[in-house]
């Protein structure tokens, strides 16, 4: 059965001719249709191609804030322990002023005198070394009240002072490349109340 529909099937195809209009492909689609069609990829080519430009943007500034906070990794990193060296450099400095104040110029002691020498050298390379890793120490005195660099602890009359000035300076302060480690704490002048 099989082969006889095969057999027949090809002595019908082989009396058909080839201008049989029968032989003739058609296309289910007309030709407006394929245009539509055809508008229709067009846009959704541009549309993956805008996604595409937006998705390329995002990783890029995702890369550049990602190379940001390694950055400031780095630069910050050492925050906390700058801090408590801070502390360790005021002790160091008053140590060093309270020798001072001990090695009376008219009874000189060399022992007291040979102490000073070594805290103010040790204080001295203290800072250097804050400086070469961007900790500098803040001098305020005379400046311009900041937040977000001074702590106030107490109001000092304005005697020949500009109101809203530092006018004492109670514990210094320290930035770390532009950033406050720790806040100065300060006196601001105010104006005298009669």
């Amino acid at each position: 059965c099989v082969f006889s529909t095969a057999a027949q099937q090809r002595s019908t195809g082989d009396e058909c001719g080839p201008e049989d209009p029968s032989d003739e492909p058609k296309h289910p689609l007309s030709d407006c249709a394929l245009e539509h069609k055809a508008i229709k990829l067009e846009e959704q080519v541009r549309d993956l191609t805008e996604r595409y430009r937006r998705a390329l943007a995002d990783s890029e500034n995702v890369r550049r804030r990602t190379q940001k906070f390694v950055e400031d990794a780095k630069l910050f990193g050492i925050q906390s322990f700058c801090r408590d060296l801070v502390e360790v450099a005021d002790i160091l400095e008053k140590t060093a002023e309270s020798a001072a104040g001990e090695a009376e110029p008219s009874e000189p002691n060399p022992t007291l005198q040979k102490i000073y020498e070594g805290l103010a050298l040790l204080e001295a390379k203290l800072q250097s070394v804050f400086a070469k890793h961007g900790l500098q120490k803040m001098n305020p005195l005379g400046g311009r009240y900041d937040p977000y660099e001074h702590e106030i602890v107490c109001h000092v009359p304005a005697e020949g002072r500009q109101p809203g000035t530092v006018a004492l300076v109670a514990q210094d302060g320290y930035k770390l490349h532009g950033r406050t480690v720790r806040h100065a704490l300060v006196g601001v002048a105010v104006e005298a109340q009669q």
